[in-house]
């Protein structure tokens, strides 16, 4: 059993994602993290999923992923080959001048940045990976840690390579799903890739 981070594009309608994960609850797959926003196309969204699995549990997932009729594309990355984000804003507690400079302190030390400061509290901001997330907070955590967001990895693969290789281009994921091969098609070509619909 191992994370594993899957990238996936759908078409941007009404209930995409509730179709997406009650996959993962009828599967009873456990989802660790979940990031979603539109891509360079408003049509089109991406969903960053991290589960834990084994090779064929997430053989099953993909394929059983790539029949969902708002599926256009999906990757499974690997950590190797690409690069991954995740935004953390922390709200700490800073009541003292002491407190403060000890956490201005941690700040600097990790390179990340406070975006809010009152007089008893301090909100700062991490981008980075988990572990990064996980050792500033260790530090925090001696001077109560009030509040705390996390907005879930986001991943993309590294060189050249793209989402839109992976395949909608394919007539078996397209035939009888009443996907609009126009919009994969304007993706496809808009993002540069080499590939396109027949």
């Amino acid at each position: 059993m191992q994370k594993r981070t899957l990238s996936v594009l759908v078409e941007n309608t009404a209930g995409v994602l509730s179709q997406v994960t009650r996959l993962f609850s009828r599967k009873r797959y456990n989802i660790e993290s979940l990031a979603v926003g539109t891509v360079e196309d408003p049509r089109i969204s991406r969903i960053t999923i991290i589960t834990t699995g084994d090779d064929k549990m997430i053989q099953q997932l993909t394929s059983q992923l790539r029949k969902l009729q708002p599926v256009i594309s999906m990757q499974l990355l690997e950590d190797s080959t690409s690069v991954s984000r995740e935004l953390s804003l922390i709200k700490v507690r800073a009541d003292t001048k002491e407190k403060r400079d000890e956490i201005m302190q941690i700040v600097n030390i990790f390179r990340v940045f406070v975006i809010d400061i009152a007089k008893e509290c301090m909100t700062i901001a991490v981008v980075g990976d988990g572990s990064k997330t996980e050792a500033l907070l260790k530090l925090l955590e001696e001077f109560e840690i009030m509040e705390m967001a996390r907005t879930g990895v986001i991943s993309l693969e590294r060189g050249t390579k793209t989402i839109y290789n992976e395949g909608k281009e394919n007539e078996e994921f397209t035939i009888g799903k009443g996907l609009s091969k126009n919009l994969v098609y304007d993706t496809i070509t808009e993002s540069g890739a080499d590939r396109s619909v027949e």
